[in-house]
């Protein structure tokens, strides 16, 4: 554009006579025209940049000393601010601050050296002196603003990019929570993302629930392995339904087993009645599964109540778990469990006997535990058939 511009100095001063004059604006074009050919062929941007923004600082300065100082020449020094503007624009805003510095000092030295050049100024008319001034103004500011514009321009549509790209980063990070939630409780999830170290809690009381589909080992292997998997998947999702509805914490699976506790990893006081009342309906769940698909499928569950730890195990796939008697213990009431029965430990018993019914085992031989009193869970108490109905009456 400024070498383009250019063409009318050459073409006014030429006509008056003044080639030397002449001759620096059209030394600017050619000089322009050969940068921009050698950049077209090498891409060395920096060369192109270096000689542009110095060409554009000098040479003004250069044609109004040429032309006798400010006013004869029409302030054409004027088209030296152009470098200080490409500077900021084109290299960064410290750098820009030395381009100003140098197109200041060319302005002071002009002034203080006017008076000298004044004398031997050639004889311009008026007219095209105040021609000249209209041009110098217009055309510095006229570059100036499409400058400007370009990189407001450039800015907006780099802001518009960045919103997609944010929006588009929101939905990703709303995708990871989500995988992240489904892998780990949310408070959990929080204290993994804030802060790098190892995760453990100890629980005073909690309730745990393990859960074993009847002979699913052997059903299996009359199915493919897409039935297999289709099977579970119905199976758990409506677990897991019950496990949000009633508020416990599906901690894993294990092939057809499945985990849950209560009061972890935020305490509550009805941990007990929560895990209690989702085990009562997982029954009719797992029916109703075994209905929509034509097969046998029944449950045993067990449930303890007491001391748990919990923590964040693994870098790589890490899991959320929990560790102590009272998960071995949960784990032995369901693998000694009848057939659809739901187990239950004397202290669980203790905790709930007053709200639930329930029929009392005889002794029974846990692995690793020794001989212990058991109880199977029935049902929420119904007062009526209370005074009718011994929950301690021996039951094989």
């Amino acid at each position: 554009m400024m070498a383009s511009l250019a063409c009318v100095w050459v073409a006014t001063y030429a006509v008056l006579g003044l080639w030397v004059s002449a001759a620096i604006p059209f030394g600017y074009q050619l000089a322009t025209a050969l940068s921009i050919f050698v950049f077209a062929r090498t891409r060395r941007y920096l060369l192109f940049r270096r000689t542009q923004l110095w060409m554009s600082l000098m040479l003004p300065f250069v044609l109004q000393w040429s032309l006798g100082g400010f006013r004869t020449a029409s302030a054409v020094c004027l088209w030296g601010f152009t470098a200080p503007v490409g500077a900021l624009l084109f290299v960064g805003a410290r750098p820009a601050v030395r381009w100003f510095v140098a197109f200041v000092t060319l302005v002071v030295v002009s002034g203080a050296i006017d008076p000298a050049l004044a004398a031997t100024a050639p004889d311009i008319p008026n007219g095209v002196v105040v021609t000249f001034f209209v041009l110098n103004l217009i055309g510095v500011t006229t570059v100036a603003y499409v400058l400007l514009q370009y990189f407001v321009r450039a800015r907006e549509r780099a802001l518009v990019d960045l919103a997609g790209q944010h929006r588009a980063l929101e939905v990703e990070q709303a995708k990871s929570e989500r995988l992240l939630l489904n892998v780990l409780p949310e408070p959990v999830a929080r204290r993994l993302k804030d802060h790098r170290g190892i995760i453990a809690d100890a629980s005073l009381e909690a309730t745990v629930l393990f859960a074993d589909i009847v002979g699913f080992t052997e059903l299996s292997e009359r199915l493919s392995a897409s039935e297999v998997v289709a099977l579970l998947d119905g199976v758990f999702a409506g677990w897991d339904a019950l496990a949000a509805r009633y508020g416990v914490e599906k901690i894993k699976t294990i092939g057809d087993a499945y985990m849950v506790a209560g009061g972890i990893p935020l305490p509550r006081d009805d941990h007990a009645e929560a895990i209690a009342d989702m085990a009562l309906a997982m029954g009719p769940e797992i029916e109703r599964c075994a209905a929509d698909n034509g097969l046998p499928l029944r449950v045993r569950i067990g449930i303890d109540t007491g001391p748990v730890v919990a923590g964040v195990i693994g870098r790589a796939k890490f899991i959320y778990d929990l560790w102590g008697d009272t998960v071995n213990t949960a784990s032995r009431m369901e693998s000694h469990a009848q057939p659809g029965t739901i187990q239950v430990t004397e202290r669980a018993y203790e905790r709930l006997r007053d709200r639930y019914e329930f029929r009392r085992r005889d002794t029974v031989d846990i692995k690793g535990k020794g001989p212990m009193t058991t109880y199977l869970l029935l049902g929420t108490h119904r007062p009526e058939r209370r005074s009718r109905r011994d929950p301690n009456r021996a039951a094989s």
